[in-house]
């Protein structure tokens, strides 16, 4: 059996390849939409994909089955379960509770374990010539390394009202069945730690049954399902904004992007054309660099691993959208937006330099340090907000500080004081440079960014509440 794991950090996503050697064919299990990476690992071990299969209908990220199928002619094998409302409307072979799949000499068998979504499934796999005995077990959202699947997405995300209790006790009888398995099966899940598909999942891509048993929180409520269920819809993240598209893009028919598109380099005209008709700047530059001088209305989406899930936040489908990104970036940023369906690029630009030589202004940002921030907050004459998810800031927060989430902050507005200072923070500072980006896009004057943030502010001995 060829085997090989495929991790996308950016999204915290694992998509698996699987191949019968003997026979020369491959499978593919909840590929990414840059789907180049598959191919040339079939390329490189004389394989042929035939089959692929999706664990789910995906909230997170765009699955590139379709455009897998449509570069190698291989069959998709998706979920038959959930019921009426959840059913692939494309092509496909539909699999149920109990379906075994042959890929040359492997065998999957299909387990239904409903509970992150309605039709969610696990494919349980057998190397047939080496034994009688499953050794793999895909989960996708359903066991990760120490935690499970949430919920509670359909109803936050997709606004699927009710969903989420019913969920979380299906969640419950998945994990019975789970508990029965046998405690040597790997586990191989669709998302490690970074995902906002959990709570608090382990960094190690992989685990096995038996040390799941023995470590997951969740196998700790084995004969209290009451429990189990206040514990798991407890303290879950905020759900991205994008992931209601990613249902919906996931579970109908829609156009196909087989490649990485090049981007289209835009001169200093074009760039202010587009900006004054609305079009969105990116400044995908490290946030120190954007505080030191930023185009004007321009926002700062830090080209890192979390690029495209604060992307999702603040762009929608429909609207076109610039670049400020160097050009060694722009493939891996491209495909970074790609994976969640965000192709509406109208083009680049490499720097800021070109913007001053012809004579545009930079603005720069008001970021201070602890020193400087002390006195302003001992002396109450500012507003100073918390831009941290709910949990974080129910979990330690500064004395006086409004939460507000910067996922919502462009729905909250109006609770941002344009009388008085106001001092912004986070954790660390990448959120707070993404929400001055927007404050001062929104005509906000009086903005002063804590950069720093939680992490300084607690490691100097500074005082948090509950």
């Amino acid at each position: 059996m060829f085997f090989q794991h495929i991790y996308d950090k950016s999204l915290a996503q694992a998509s698996y390849f699987i191949g019968c050697q003997k026979a020369g064919v491959a499978a593919v299990i909840d590929p990414k939409r840059d789907v180049d990476t598959y191919i040339e690992i079939a390329k490189q071990n004389n394989m042929k994909i035939t089959h692929i299969f999706e664990t789910h209908i995906h909230a997170d990220f765009l699955a590139g089955s379709r455009e897998l199928a449509a570069l190698t002619g291989a069959q998709m094998y998706l979920s038959a379960e959930g019921g009426p409302g959840w059913e692939y409307e494309f092509p496909h072979i539909g699999l149920k509770d109990g379906t075994i799949v042959k890929v040359g000499n492997l065998k999957l068998e299909v387990l239904h374990t409903p509970g992150h979504t309605p039709e969610s499934i696990s494919f349980l796999l057998t190397d047939t010539p080496a034994s009688d005995e499953p050794v793999m077990l895909f989960t996708g959202d359903f066991v990760f390394v120490g935690d499970i699947g949430r919920p509670d997405l359909l109803e936050k995300a997709a606004g699927l009202k009710g969903t989420q209790d019913a969920g979380a006790h299906q969640m419950y009888k998945s994990l019975q069945r789970f508990n029965a398995l046998s405690d040597f099966i790997q586990v191989w899940p669709g998302h490690g730690a970074g995902s906002a598909c959990g709570k608090a999942l382990g960094a190690v891509p992989s685990t096995t049954v038996g040390y799941e048993k023995a470590r997951n929180w969740a196998f700790r409520y084995a004969n209290n399902e009451d429990g189990f269920v206040k514990f798991l819809l407890t303290d879950q993240p905020e759900p991205p904004k994008y992931f209601a598209m990613m249902k919906k893009l996931n579970k109908v028919d829609r156009p196909l992007l087989t490649e990485v598109p090049k981007l289209k380099k835009l001169s200093n005209d074009e760039l202010k054309e587009a900006m004054a008709k609305g079009i969105k700047l990116i400044d995908t530059r490290n946030k120190t660099e954007f505080e030191k001088g930023f185009i004007p209305e321009s926002i700062n989406i830090q080209g890192n691993n979390s690029f495209a899930t604060w992307a999702g936040w603040f762009l929608t489908y429909e609207e076109p959208f610039i670049l400020l990104a160097d050009e060694s970036q722009l493939d891996d940023l491209t495909r970074k937006l790609m994976r969640i369906g965000l192709d509406n690029i109208y083009g680049y630009i490499p720097s800021v330099n070109e913007w001053e030589k012809a004579g545009g202004r930079l603005n720069n940002a008001k970021v201070i340090s602890l020193s400087e921030f002390k006195p302003l907050y001992e002396n109450n004459g500012i507003q100073l907000v918390d831009l941290r998810g709910v949990a974080e800031y129910n979990s330690g927060h500064i004395k006086g500080a409004e939460n507000i989430f910067v996922g919502s902050l462009l729905n909250n507005l109006d609770k941002i004081s344009k009388d008085k200072k106001v001092v912004i923070h986070c954790q660390g500072g990448d959120r707070s440079s993404i929400a001055y980006s927007l404050l001062a896009k929104n005509g906000y004057a009086n903005i002063l960014n804590y950069s720093a943030g939680m992490n300084e502010w607690i490691n100097e001995g500074n005082p948090v509440i509950f």
